[in-house]
């Protein structure tokens, strides 16, 4: 009898682990198997939160179809413990597995609110967006001048939120000035830049930070990034250009940022002041002038006056032969690579296509070309001033 028994429960206990090992593959089959979730979603893990918390709100969205295989699985894998506070964007069909990784891997939130310090030529603002995940495409929630206008109450909500996210975006051709004193309108970063940086110095570009940022550090990073990309422009640069050092590149590059705002032009902007160079003929830009009047420091807000096309200063090229003594602004890194990779082309001159300068120039190889694309811009001048 005993020896019945004993068979009975031997197999009993192989029946039971024969289950349980189905159980377990097909549980690590869920769990490692394409979600439900039908649209992106952002999920949002509060601080001193945990997976059950976090499994029932998965389930409430329907990315799960089953919060306690997801809850065994990060467990199994050690990731419990890891789970990470922010705003995380959970794809469509994203696995269990997927999901763990996505809210204990750590980094800055990957959706929710973003706000973005803007600092542009003309003027600098603060925007306040936020990720729509349907769409992964940002909805802008309020825009404002932070000198000028009134703070609205929607920016006042997300600082006090400690997953919102914080960028500087730098245009590109604004100066040195302008950035420093951007930055001190940038509430999250601390301390003084006593310093303006060397005018070209700084890379245009958009610039992640977090609350209790040094100014300093924040300039620090542009220089460097800056460093990185003329370098790697001088080092690729046509060997037959006009220049002698990456500083006269940083130089050209400013101007030609400076002279277009149209992207596909630049290398025909860079070729006619390539030709001008090689020829021994002056520059002859007008944001030279404007840069000799103004040094970085403000926005002219006028056009040129004859007398100051005269004048003398260090960078009026009207005046001065060859490049100016320091660039006129930071250039981005497509005016570096025109600057030092020029088309090939004979134009020497070029003028505004329209009143409207998004429209480009023309350009033109001669003298007579040039004066009958200029007429053809007065023209516009004086219908428009008709108007």
């Amino acid at each position: 009898m005993w020896r019945h028994i004993a068979s009975n429960f031997l197999t009993f206990l192989v029946v039971l682990v024969f289950l349980l090992g189905g159980v377990i593959l097909w549980g690590q089959s869920e769990y490692s198997a394409q979600g439900p979730l039908e649209e992106s979603i952002c999920l949002r893990v509060e601080r001193g939160s945990n997976m059950r918390a976090v499994s029932r709100e998965l389930e409430a969205e329907g990315a799960l179809r089953n919060g306690t295989i997801f809850r065994v699985g990060a467990e199994y894998s050690n990731k419990t413990s890891q789970l990470k506070a922010g705003s995380w964007l959970i794809p469509e069909g994203a696995s269990m597995g997927e999901i763990t990784e996505i809210i204990t891997r750590g980094g800055a939130s990957t959706c929710g609110t973003e706000v973005v310090y803007r600092i542009g030529v003309t003027r600098a603002d603060v925007q306040v967006r936020e990720l729509d995940p349907a769409t992964n495409r940002y909805v802008e929630r309020a825009e404002f001048n932070p000198v000028q206008d009134e703070i609205p109450q929607i920016f006042e909500n997300v600082r006090e939120k400690p997953d919102t996210r914080y960028r500087i975006a730098i245009a590109e051709g604004v100066t040195s000035w302008q950035i420093v004193n951007g930055l001190q309108a940038v509430d999250v970063l601390e301390g003084e830049v006593n310093e303006t940086p060397p005018e070209g110095s700084l890379a245009p570009d958009s610039y992640e930070v977090s609350e209790g940022d040094t100014r300093g550090s924040v300039i620090e990073r542009m220089q460097q990034a800056q460093d990185v990309i003329l370098a790697a422009a001088w080092e690729s640069r046509a060997e037959d250009i006009p220049l002698e050092t990456p500083y006269e590149a940083l130089i050209l590059a400013s101007i030609i940022e400076k002279e277009t705002g149209v992207p596909t032009e630049r290398g025909q902007v860079a070729s006619v002041f390539t030709n001008r160079l090689r020829q021994g003929m002056k520059l002859q830009t007008d944001p030279t002038v404007i840069y000799g009047i103004t040094e970085g420091q403000s926005v002219l807000g006028r056009g040129l006056r004859r007398s100051e096309l005269r004048a003398r200063t260090d960078w009026n090229t009207y005046v001065i032969d060859g490049l100016p003594p320091t660039p006129i602004a930071n250039p981005g890194r497509a005016s570096i690579e025109a600057a030092v990779n020029p088309l090939e082309t004979d134009f020497v001159f070029f003028v505004a296509k329209t009143l409207d300068p998004r429209d480009g120039h023309v350009f033109a190889e001669t003298l007579a070309e040039h004066n009958e694309n200029v007429a053809r811009y007065r023209a516009l001048e004086a219908e428009q001033g008709q108007n």
